[in-house]
């Protein structure tokens, strides 16, 4: 469907200003945001960001005096019941660290905004795990995986990815055939019944239509303070004004004590606290020590990932390219494998920058958990490789495409504990982090999911790294 004639019905565009929703903050509130891969902090700047999670980390994230902070759990790779534990471990030591700096906490479940994740595992979870830290759970569970930077929005309940003008439900996208996290609807209210078994049924499902938030604050908290406790809400949402209003309503119903736990895509947080949509990254404010190549790292197997691999080996036809053969990372090969490719990456990148990609055929498994557990196999040897090169020619830059990729590169290749997000590298897209410990200070780190942006954006981020 055209995206005009989806829209045609709609309500007019709204105009509320950043500044409006930042002013409407409590103090004492920071949210927490456990994101399930590295990806969700493309969408804002200055904010602290941690891949670890002890009383020490969570005390200097709240000691930066941010409105929220990230912390990197990385479920998506992980199973079911290493992924609740994950949360809970989150849960129980930021309400620690809460305590002890006089602040109260709100957690934020950041997922994929093609609906891909541990639904309705990790709110199930987390809401558990609030009433029983803080001492309630939040009333209600708002559903807003809109991404109108990356095409992705949500008009009357059913979520959409938007490729030239064309809006197709994301039901029928390459996403949602997913090997782990697969499903078939695309009206959010029918998606929630699809993942929840039934348990929730689609009529007990709220949608907060566009029709009800472009009408104000005030219909938005009088629709949002009806609803009985413990109701999933589908939140509708074309532009970032339609999520600032959202945010505006939350602040209100927050001061009234009516709590609420997020499950967003990457762009929300950004207007649930008020930033003003960041300017992409230019070369002069990234601080690099090294003056050897860039290293970019490439795991994800979707088909722009591979489009945009071709597209950037096109641009720079002189840049070493080496593969990493799957088949071989996940038998009795592995070892010789990464060591003689991981000398060959050390030498290269003293010369210039160096492509380092998995081959491209997807290898999964017979069923959704063997598939998993091939992709960690699979990410673990980019991550040998990696740490490997850090140690013999550390890099002027990385750069890793795909949410796993990204997230184990950046902790445990590169180590980085706790990082500072500078900002996006594209227009609200492609997160770069500084180092604040670790073996990768000086070497700037670029997040780039696997499923964003267009076929020339990763050799435009390269482009401004690089050159």
């Amino acid at each position: 469907m055209q995206l005009d004639h989806l829209l045609a019905g709609a309500p007019a565009p709204i105009t509320i200003e950043a500044a409006e929703v930042a002013a409407s903050l409590s103090d004492d509130l920071v949210l927490v945001v456990l994101d399930d891969d590295p990806t969700g902090t493309q969408s804002v700047a200055g904010l602290p960001v941690l891949t670890r999670w002890e009383d020490d980390d969570l005390d200097w994230a709240l000691a930066q005096g941010a409105p929220a902070v990230y912390v990197l759990t990385n479920t998506r790779s992980l199973g079911e019941q290493d992924a609740a534990a994950r949360n809970r471990e989150v849960v129980a030591v930021s309400v620690a660290a809460a305590a002890r700096a006089g602040l109260r906490v709100s957690f934020v479940s950041r997922s994929d905004s093609t609906l891909r994740g541990h639904f309705p595992l990790e709110t199930d979870v987390l809401s558990a795990a609030a009433a029983e830290h803080a001492g309630v759970a939040p009333h209600l569970v708002m559903l807003v995986p809109a991404f109108p930077d990356a095409g992705r929005i949500t008009v009357d309940a059913v979520h959409y990815w938007v490729v030239d003008g064309e809006a197709t439900p994301v039901g029928e996208t390459a996403f949602a055939a997913d090997a782990t996290f697969g499903y078939r609807s695309s009206d959010l209210r029918d998606w929630v019944a699809e993942k929840t078994g039934g348990r929730t049924r689609r009529d007990d499902v709220a949608a907060l239509t566009l029709s009800i938030i472009r009408a104000g604050t005030e219909a938005v908290t009088a629709f949002l303070r009806s609803l009985p406790a413990g109701t999933v809400v589908a939140v509708d949402a074309v532009d970032e004004h339609d999520m600032r209003q959202v945010a505006l309503a939350l602040h209100a119903l927050d001061r009234e004590g009516i709590t609420t736990l997020l499950r967003i895509g990457p762009p929300y947080l950004r207007a649930h606290i008020g930033q003003e949509v960041a300017e992409p990254v230019t070369r002069d404010r990234i601080e690099t020590t090294h003056d050897r190549g860039g290293l970019v790292v490439v795991g994800s197997h979707v088909p722009l990932t591979t489009a945009q691999l071709e597209a950037l080996q096109a641009d720079r036809p002189d840049t070493v390219t080496i593969e990493l053969d799957v088949r071989s990372l996940i038998d009795d090969r592995r070892e010789a494998h990464l060591v003689e490719r991981a000398d060959a990456v050390a030498r290269a990148i003293g010369s210039g920058t160096v492509i380092v990609h998995t081959s491209r055929a997807l290898v999964t498994g017979r069923d959704g958990d063997e598939s998993l557990e091939i992709a960690r196999r699979v990410s673990s040897g980019l991550v040998e490789l990696v740490a490997r090169v850090l140690e013999l020619a550390p890099p002027r830059f990385v750069i890793a495409k795909g949410g796993i990729t990204s997230s184990d590169v950046a902790s445990e290749a590169l180590q980085i504990r706790r990082a500072t997000v500078v900002g996006p590298m594209l227009p609200g897209i492609v997160s770069l982090w500084q180092p604040q410990v670790g073996p990768a200070l000086g070497i700037p780190f670029v997040v780039f999911a696997g499923n964003v942006g267009d076929t020339d954006s990763l050799a435009l981020v390269v482009r401004t790294l690089a050159d």
